[in-house]
């Protein structure tokens, strides 16, 4: 079909769309502004969808990640739509991305390492340290019942409870406060994630873990390693991951 029938063909197809949008009613400027409006919504809702099937092929899955729940959770979650306007551009591209107030968001490869290790389902209750920008928090709801996580900066608690609620995350709740302290009145948790390293794995922490519950934490100061705790019966017992970067745990944690 030549350019000129295709322009016309398309041209009456958004006319009879906009006419049964309206009962048949005249008011085409609208119409139209609102039909492109809403193609402009699905292209780029397309081309993220792409861009986050990328990520997962390209970057997650190719460096060992398994977990079919986990990786469908990164499929699923917008990441662009939960860091700064000015960074979405770079918003699946396999970096740590700068939130303000000193933050960053992690890459997706250790999202998806961190969510793996906590070995969740769909039965159980997640207390995250760090909320940031929201995307970790995001991908946890994909994968447990509930999610309950601390923000120490209270900007960024306050913006993260704003961009889960709009993007329909109700089994999320945020709050500001010292996650080293973690959220005692709702413990105890199956799985603790923590996404700043204090020097030492604080003690409130352990405390708030169910027998049988993972706790994911990165420890040390400059180098830091990535460590696994579990709990049962006869204790706790600890697992090194793996090498790791990430901003240092502020508040009690520096004393």
């Amino acid at each position: 079909m030549s350019a000129g029938p295709r322009r016309v063909l398309e041209a009456a197809l958004l006319g009879a769309l906009a006419a049964a949008c309206t009962g048949g009613r005249a008011e085409p400027e609208a119409d139209m502004a609102a039909l492109e409006e809403r193609g402009l919504e699905a292209s780029v809702e397309s081309r993220t969808l792409r861009d986050r099937e990328r990520m997962v092929q390209e970057q997650i899955a190719p460096r060992g990640v398994a977990d079919i729940r986990v990786l469908a959770a990164l499929r699923a979650v917008p990441r662009h739509e939960l860091v700064p306007e000015s960074q979405r551009e770079h918003a699946y591209e396999d970096r740590p991305l700068s939130i303000g107030h000193g933050q960053t968001i992690s890459q997706p490869y250790i999202v998806a390492v961190m969510s793996e290790a906590l070995e969740l389902d769909a039965n159980e209750r997640v207390l995250e340290i760090g909320t940031g920008s929201g995307y970790q928090a995001a991908v946890l709801a994909q994968l447990a019942k509930e999610v309950y996580s601390v923000e120490i900066v209270e900007p960024l608690a306050e913006r993260a409870r704003a961009d889960l609620a709009r993007l329909g995350y109700a089994n999320v709740e945020v709050r500001h406060g010292d996650g080293y302290l973690g959220w005692p009145e709702q413990a105890p948790f199956d799985a603790i994630i923590v996404t700043a390293a204090p020097d030492h794995v604080p003690q409130p922490l352990i405390d708030q873990l169910a027998v049988g519950g993972r706790l994911v934490i990165p420890v040390g100061r400059g180098v830091q390693e990535l460590i696994r705790i579990t709990r049962d019966e006869q204790g706790v017992h600890e697992e090194r991951l793996l090498g790791v970067r990430f901003v240092p745990m502020t508040g009690v944690a520096e004393q």
